[in-house]
Order: structure tokens, then C-alpha cells, then sequence
């Protein structure tokens, strides 16, 4: 059964997502092929926001960011700046733990070509919601990458224009009248750091900026 917190394996409601992962579970067996649930505790104070698992990524190892490239940035980028403790090696069963932090996806099953359309975020969206209902102590969503940011304001009642998306800006939004800032950064994906619009320096501003607004 579905529950608020994590669909159910064989989730119906996008019949696009799910014809994918039917085709996927033929073609990959050996991998998740099923909504990907979040990770980290409840207890955090900053939530990461992605939009989609990847095909070889989190769709494969069934922990967001982890096994494809964009994890290889963010993990160790998350330990120095002490949002977790261990060694990532691209799988699940790597031991690393997650510190004042939890890590989701706007929608939770991989999409044919990296992309979801509107109408698979928004049947995503009450998954999405229940995150910020079950976080108390939430105080920062970084938001990687613009269609990231846009899935938040939507799924907190805001409109699309209500704050742009920029690197390394900083939104004052609110959750259910809890104040809340909203973190931009490009997404730490191969094609954004091959073709340099995202550089390891320039991930670690987010990151510095996010620790100053951490009360």
C-alpha cells in the first residue's frame, strides 16, 4: 500500500512512469525499477530537493543521488561541510550516514529522458508535501536545479513566479506558516560540470551559504 510518505512499488498514478519502469524492470532486472524513497531522518534541518531518480542512478541502487555521477559531487560535498559521516562508494550498502539532513525527489520515479512532465510532478506532489509535514525541525530546502525549485514553490502554494531561480540564492518562503529558506543551485549533474556551468567551487558556495542561514 502507498502511504503517504512513499508510493507504492507498482505506483499507477503516472501510466507514462509506469509503462518506463515496467519496460526498465525487462530490461535492467537487477535494478530498483520502483519509487525511490527518501533518505536521511526526519530530525533534519535541511531537506534536498531533486526533481527525478536517474535510470543508472537511484533508480538502479534505490537511494537518491547515489551510483551516477551527480552523487559523486554531492556526497562529498555534504561530508565537508558535515552533512554526513562515511565514505560514499555509489551504493546503498556503503554505510554513509546522513547528518541534520534528509534527501527526496520532487517525483520519485525515474523518467524517460530525465524528464518528468507537469502532470507526474503534480501527482507526485502529495509525497512531496508529507515531507515537509514530517520534518519539524526544517529549516533550509535546497532546491538542485530550476525545475527542482519550481516543483517546491508549487507543492508549498506559491506561484512560479513568486521567487527566481538563481545560483546560490537565498528565498524567505514559509511551509504551513514556518519560516523557511528556499536555496538554489544548479543541479551537480555530469552535463552541467562537464560543460562548466557548475563547478566544484561553485557547489561549495551553495553550501557555504546554506550553513550561514542554519540557525
Amino acid at each position: 500500500m502507498a502511504t503517504l510518505n512513499t508510493p507504492d512499488y507498482n505506483c499507477p498514478l503516472c501510466p507514462r512512469l509506469a509503462k518506463f519502469r515496467n519496460a526498465n524492470a525487462t530490461k535492467f532486472p537487477d535494478f530498483h525499477n520502483g519509487p525511490v524513497p527518501s533518505f536521511g531522518g526526519v530530525d533534519g534541518r535541511l531537506l534536498i530537493v531533486g526533481l527525478a531518480p536517474g535510470l543508472k542512478g537511484a533508480n538502479r541502487t534505490a537511494r537518491p543521488f547515489t551510483g551516477d555521477y551527480a552523487g559523486d559531487l554531492l556526497f562529498p560535498t555534504l561530508k565537508k561541510f558535515g552533512f554526513s559521516r562515511g565514505t560514499y562508494n555509489a551504493d546503498p550498502k556503503d554505510g554513509v550516514e546522513l547528518i541534520d539532513c534528509r534527501i527526496t525527489n520532487a517525483v520519485r520515479c525515474v523518467p524517460p529522458q530525465n524528464k518528468p512532465i507537469g502532470a507526474e510532478v503534480a501527482a507526485c506532489r502529495p509525497f512531496f508535501e508529507f515531507e515537509f509535514e514530517m520534518m519539524p525541525n526544517l529549516q533550509i530546502v535546497l532546491a538542485l536545479g530550476g525545475l527542482a525549485h519550481k516543483a517546491t514553490l508549487a507543492t508549498l502554494g506559491y506561484t512560479q513566479s513568486a521567487f527566481k531561480f538563481a545560483h546560490a540564492a537565498a528565498h524567505d518562503i514559509k511551509a504551513e506558516e514556518r519560516p523557511l529558506t528556499l536555496i538554489n543551485s544548479y543541479h551537480c549533474s555530469r552535463y552541467n560540470t562537464n560543460t562548466g556551468r557548475l563547478t566544484t567551487e561553485m557547489f561549495e558556495d551553495v553550501f557555504t551559504v546554506l550553513r550561514e542561514h542554519l540557525n
